[in-house]
Protein backbone atom coordinates (compact mmCIF):
# COMPACT_ATOMS: atom_id res chain seq x y z
CA UNK A 1 0.00 0.00 0.00
CA UNK A 2 1.26 3.40 -1.03
CA UNK A 3 0.43 5.62 1.78
CA UNK A 4 1.97 3.18 4.18
CA UNK A 5 5.00 2.11 2.79
CA UNK A 6 5.80 5.91 1.64
CA UNK A 7 7.24 8.39 4.29
CA UNK A 8 5.48 11.82 3.41
CA UNK A 9 6.74 14.77 5.74
CA UNK A 10 3.66 14.82 8.67
CA UNK A 11 2.24 18.29 7.62
CA UNK A 12 2.31 17.28 4.04
CA UNK A 13 0.57 14.15 4.81
CA UNK A 14 -1.87 15.67 6.83
CA UNK A 15 -2.65 18.21 3.97
CA UNK A 16 -3.08 15.27 1.43
CA UNK A 17 -5.21 13.39 3.91
CA UNK A 18 -7.62 16.68 4.00
CA UNK A 19 -7.74 16.73 0.31
CA UNK A 20 -8.29 13.20 -0.33
CA UNK A 21 -11.09 13.43 2.34
CA UNK A 22 -12.81 15.98 0.82
CA UNK A 23 -12.59 14.12 -2.66
CA UNK A 24 -13.82 11.85 -1.02
CA UNK A 25 -10.71 9.18 -1.58
CA UNK A 26 -8.20 7.36 -0.21
CA UNK A 27 -4.60 8.70 0.46
CA UNK A 28 -3.36 5.97 -1.90
CA UNK A 29 -5.99 6.64 -4.54
CA UNK A 30 -5.27 10.82 -3.73
CA UNK A 31 -1.44 9.77 -4.15
CA UNK A 32 -1.51 7.93 -6.99
CA UNK A 33 -3.87 10.62 -9.14
CA UNK A 34 -1.75 13.36 -7.92
CA UNK A 35 1.91 11.22 -9.38
CA UNK A 36 -0.13 10.20 -12.37
CA UNK A 37 -0.93 14.04 -13.70
CA UNK A 38 2.49 15.19 -12.41
CA UNK A 39 3.94 12.21 -15.16
CA UNK A 40 1.24 13.33 -17.36
CA UNK A 41 2.38 17.01 -17.14
CA UNK A 42 6.27 16.34 -17.39
CA UNK A 43 5.70 13.83 -20.13
CA UNK A 44 3.45 15.91 -22.63
CA UNK A 45 5.14 18.08 -25.20
CA UNK A 46 5.20 20.78 -22.69
CA UNK A 47 8.85 21.46 -21.75
CA UNK A 48 10.19 23.77 -25.00
CA UNK A 49 14.45 23.35 -25.37
CA UNK A 50 13.69 26.85 -26.58
CA UNK A 51 12.17 28.13 -23.86
CA UNK A 52 13.82 26.16 -20.48
CA UNK A 53 12.40 28.81 -18.73
CA UNK A 54 9.15 27.91 -18.92
CA UNK A 55 6.74 24.45 -18.37
CA UNK A 56 3.16 23.97 -17.73
CA UNK A 57 1.44 23.37 -14.83
CA UNK A 58 -2.10 22.21 -14.18
CA UNK A 59 -4.16 24.41 -12.65
CA UNK A 60 -8.13 24.39 -10.70
CA UNK A 61 -9.59 23.95 -14.09
CA UNK A 62 -7.71 21.25 -14.86
CA UNK A 63 -6.12 22.80 -17.84
CA UNK A 64 -2.27 23.11 -18.23
CA UNK A 65 -0.75 26.93 -18.51
CA UNK A 66 2.65 27.78 -19.39
CA UNK A 67 4.20 28.95 -16.01
CA UNK A 68 7.87 30.41 -15.13
CA UNK A 69 10.18 27.43 -13.71
CA UNK A 70 10.24 27.66 -10.31
CA UNK A 71 7.68 30.48 -9.83
CA UNK A 72 4.50 28.88 -10.77
CA UNK A 73 3.74 32.59 -12.48
CA UNK A 74 1.76 32.34 -15.38
CA UNK A 75 3.07 33.52 -18.81
CA UNK A 76 -0.23 35.15 -19.14
CA UNK A 77 0.13 37.28 -16.23
CA UNK A 78 3.31 38.46 -17.53
CA UNK A 79 1.53 39.35 -20.97
CA UNK A 80 -1.21 41.19 -19.30
CA UNK A 81 1.23 43.26 -17.68
CA UNK A 82 2.88 44.23 -20.65
CA UNK A 83 0.19 44.20 -22.77
CA UNK A 84 -2.71 45.53 -21.19
CA UNK A 85 -0.67 47.79 -18.23
CA UNK A 86 2.03 48.74 -20.79
CA UNK A 87 5.15 47.60 -18.47
CA UNK A 88 8.44 47.57 -19.80
CA UNK A 89 10.54 44.26 -19.55
CA UNK A 90 12.46 46.15 -16.31
CA UNK A 91 9.01 47.08 -14.05
CA UNK A 92 7.40 43.64 -14.73
CA UNK A 93 10.86 42.20 -13.31
CA UNK A 94 11.01 44.26 -10.50
CA UNK A 95 7.11 44.19 -9.68
CA UNK A 96 7.41 40.38 -9.45
CA UNK A 97 10.75 39.71 -8.37
CA UNK A 98 11.89 38.49 -11.91
CA UNK A 99 15.37 38.86 -13.68
CA UNK A 100 14.44 40.53 -16.37
CA UNK A 101 16.01 37.37 -18.74
CA UNK A 102 13.02 35.66 -17.02
CA UNK A 103 10.36 38.02 -17.86
CA UNK A 104 11.78 38.10 -21.94
CA UNK A 105 11.65 34.74 -21.71
CA UNK A 106 8.36 34.51 -20.95
CA UNK A 107 7.56 37.20 -23.50
CA UNK A 108 8.86 35.59 -25.95
CA UNK A 109 7.11 32.30 -25.07
CA UNK A 110 3.78 34.56 -25.39
CA UNK A 111 4.63 35.94 -28.83
CA UNK A 112 4.93 32.41 -30.02
CA UNK A 113 2.06 31.28 -28.72
CA UNK A 114 0.07 34.32 -28.04
CA UNK A 115 -3.21 33.04 -29.98
CA UNK A 116 -3.54 30.19 -27.53
CA UNK A 117 -2.64 32.21 -24.84
CA UNK A 118 -4.79 35.12 -25.71
CA UNK A 119 -7.24 32.01 -25.75
CA UNK A 120 -6.69 31.47 -21.52
CA UNK A 121 -6.75 35.31 -20.98
CA UNK A 122 -10.50 35.58 -22.52
CA UNK A 123 -11.66 32.44 -21.17
CA UNK A 124 -11.21 33.54 -17.08
CA UNK A 125 -12.15 36.73 -18.25
CA UNK A 126 -15.49 35.76 -19.32
CA UNK A 127 -15.62 33.53 -16.28
CA UNK A 128 -14.65 36.22 -13.86
CA UNK A 129 -17.89 38.30 -15.87
CA UNK A 130 -20.16 35.02 -15.50
CA UNK A 131 -19.85 35.36 -11.56
CA UNK A 132 -19.92 38.70 -11.23
CA UNK A 133 -23.11 39.52 -12.22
Amino acid sequence: MISDSFNLPPLLRQEAQRCAASLGVSLEEFIVSAVAEKVEILTEHHEYPVFPELTYRRGASGLAAPVLHGTGLRVQTLAIASQQWGLSAEQIAAEYDLSEAQVNAALAFYAVHQQEIDEAIASEVALESAYNV
